[in-house]
């Protein structure tokens, strides 16, 4: 019924369900081949500029080309290391990426190349070519360049950078000694570079894809606040009156409710009423859009029922006259139920966008964003994620598109407002979360320019949730339910909440407030630093198979403490932890935070809560006690003791 819906396919599903899970998809059976080959031996990358070294002019321009068929990254050739290769190699080497090392090059001379490429700080992997020739032995080229490659990794020891490398012995038989010595060690060996490049790009894209999967989104406004009881309201309004899809005065006062800026609408019976609501908008914004609204046509541009830029309230008048002729004409049997009239927003320098909602078989509900308008189903500029959504996610979606590159300006046209168009995916993500009784959804289009956005048109169809329910999310939403307040020694106002990953940028003033004791406490070893990568699995939960409930002060807005639970595999048991500042310990925090931890996994329906507790760890002990916890040694440790609460019996 939406273009939304006509747009996402169940293969975009799919590709927003890999990217989601920081997956690397692959196209074709022979991208599978390169792919495994090189994240089976060289599973990390620090950077993406690849350096060459061949003893193949041709072959190493047919690697360079490739590597920019996919936009990759030469590696730039530093002053300093130029210099080094002008020691090693004849004069008539290439000067540059890639570094042709000469055909008649003997296994010295590669051997000496790359111990001054293994060594450039300006390389994160280096890609070796070999052509088959008269003039030299492939095999024994192969073993110097080994001999090379071992030396360097010997030299790095664990504390230093291991520079990837990736080889591609060209010919066919006699090239596989080489390459079978290259598997050996654990590099990894292409047939043709463009298979080699292919490789070290899927190596690009995973690292892409990790890195991603763990940045640390920004953080929200405090200000965002929704109105979900009107959304509710207004949903359960239209179930209860037997329609499916809202009318446009429904949908857009839907997503007002969660904050998404619309056009003011009012809504006419006749065309009279159409001239009198037009006066005001006319005097107020110079013109006005009048269009039918009519619970049988979800199209109405497509009927002859939109008129836009009416300059008199005389002129809105008679194109309301002329509109109920007109899709009287085009759909007899539709059910006119008014007009709706709008002041006619002009911005003629204003992007027009699509944002909306699917749901798909397989993955639940499917967000799609991009260019916007009548034609978007035939320019299908879009791409699709799962919800729900944090601003970094959303701003993704937004550089997924052909459409950023002009969101982003050029020429006289300056960019786009991005935070506001990636907090209006925000918010439509929470929408779509909160009231699963949406099954499609439309804002199209969507207006932004430096100023903000604006929906101006929206269209949404809904359904019973419990006579018909809808495909869950493959992604459990944040679990907004699950925040409190309360006075924290009488005057201190803290919020408890789900932790966020946004939560990731308190931790660093957290930790300075716990002392090296407690630490060594709660993660039974003492630590003074703490990496974004340990700090990013803390935070970045995913909330089906995870708990943590943060206490900020609302004052401050600093964290308190925190408290967690990572279930096992058939979500009846979960091992807790807590930690408090060390100032704030014995002070009641930590007893309300693990009660909150409780209530929720007995929602959940979990049997148990367990941990393991130092047994010097007083304090924590008692807390236990108090909460009702079980305390036993641990067996084979002395120096623990299992604590465990039953929350209901177990199942038989």
């Amino acid at each position: 019924m939406s273009h939304t819906g006509a747009l996402a396919g169940s293969d975009a599903a799919y590709d927003a369900a890999f990217r989601r899970a920081g997956l690397l998809r692959v196209r074709e059976l022979e991208e599978l081949f390169d792919a495994a080959e090189i994240l089976s031996r060289t599973p990390t990358l620090s950077g993406e500029r690849l350096m060459i070294l061949t003893n193949g002019g041709g072959a190493g321009v047919l690697a360079a080309d490739r590597l920019a068929d996919w936009n990759g990254v030469l590696a730039p050739l530093s002053v300093e290391t130029r210099r080094a290769l002008d020691a090693v190699l004849p004069a008539a080497w290439s000067k540059s990426n890639p570094i042709d090392i000469i055909g008649d090059a003997k296994p010295d001379r590669y051997g000496k190349a790359l111990q001054v490429v293994l060594a450039d700080a300006n390389t994160d992997a280096l890609l070796v070519m070999n052509c088959p020739t008269a003039l030299a032995d492939s095999t024994l080229a192969a073993l110097a360049s080994l001999d090379a490659i071992g030396r360097h990794r010997k030299q790095s020891g664990a504390c230093h950078r291991t520079m990837p490398v990736l080889t591609n012995w060209l010919g066919d038989g006699a090239a596989e000694p080489a390459r079978a010595a290259f598997r050996a060690k654990g590099i990894p060996a292409f047939a043709t570079p463009d298979d080699a490049i292919n490789g070290f790009m899927q190596l690009v894209r995973y690292t892409r894809a990790q890195n991603e999967l763990m940045s640390t989104p920004p953080a929200l406004p405090d200000e965002m606040s929704f109105d979900a009881p009107a959304a509710s309201t207004i949903i359960k309004a239209v179930l209860r009156s037997g329609r499916a899809v809202l009318t446009e005065i429904e949908a857009k006062l839907l997503l007002a409710a969660y904050g998404i800026p619309t056009v003011p609408t009012k809504v006419a019976t006749t065309p009279d009423e159409v001239m009198s609501i037009a006066n005001d908008f006319v005097r107020d914004h110079g013109s006005v859009v009048v269009k039918i609204v009519s619970r049988d046509i979800s199209h109405t541009c497509d009927a002859g029922g939109v008129r836009l830029d009416l300059e008199t309230a005389a002129d809105a008048r008679q194109a309301a006259v002329d509109m109920l002729v007109k899709v009287q004409s085009i759909a007899p049997a539709a059910r006119i139920d008014g007009f709706a009239v709008q002041p006619m927003i002009k911005k003629p320098r204003a992007h027009e966008l699509i944002a909306g909602m699917s749901v798909d078989e397989t993955f639940g509900p499917l967000i799609t964003f991009g260019a916007g308008g009548t034609a978007v189903e035939v320019i299908r500029d879009t791409a699709q994620a799962l919800p729900p959504l944090d601003l970094g996610l959303a701003r993704d979606l937004i550089r997924q598109t052909r459409t950023y590159r002009l969101l982003s300006g050029y020429r006289d046209r300056p960019p786009a407002d991005l935070d506001a168009i990636a907090l209006t995916l925000v918010r439509l993500s929470y929408l779509i979360s909160e009231n699963p009784e949406i099954r499609e959804l439309d804002i199209n289009p969507l207006l932004a320019d430096e100023n903000g956005v604006i929906a101006l048109d929206a269209r949404v169809r809904v359904a019973d949730q419990a006579a018909d329910p809808r495909t869950p999310m493959s992604i459990r939403p944040y679990p907004s339910k699950w925040e409190t307040q309360f006075l924290f020694s009488g005057q201190r106002a803290v919020l408890i909440r789900p932790i966020r990953p946004e939560d990731e940028a308190r931790y660093d003033k957290f930790f300075a407030g716990v002392s090296q004791s407690d630490i060594r406490m709660r993660f039974f070893t003492p630590r003074k630093e703490f990496s974004h990568a340990f700090v990013a699995r803390l935070t970045q939960i995913d909330y089906a198979r995870e708990m943590a409930f943060v206490a900020i002060e609302k004052l401050s807005n600093d964290l308190l403490g925190v408290v967690r639970f990572a279930a096992d595999p058939d979500y009846r048991r979960g091992e807790f932890a807590v930690l408090v500042q060390s100032d704030l310990k014995g002070q009641g925090l930590g007893w309300r935070l693990m009660q909150h931890l409780i209530d929720y996994a007995k929602a959940e329906g979990m049997e148990e809560l367990f941990g393991s507790v130092l047994g010097e760890n007083t304090t924590m002990l008692q807390m236990c006690r108090e909460l009702g916890f079980s305390i036993a040694v641990e067996p084979g440790d002395l120096s623990l003791r299992q604590v465990r609460l039953v929350l209901r019996p177990q199942a038989p």
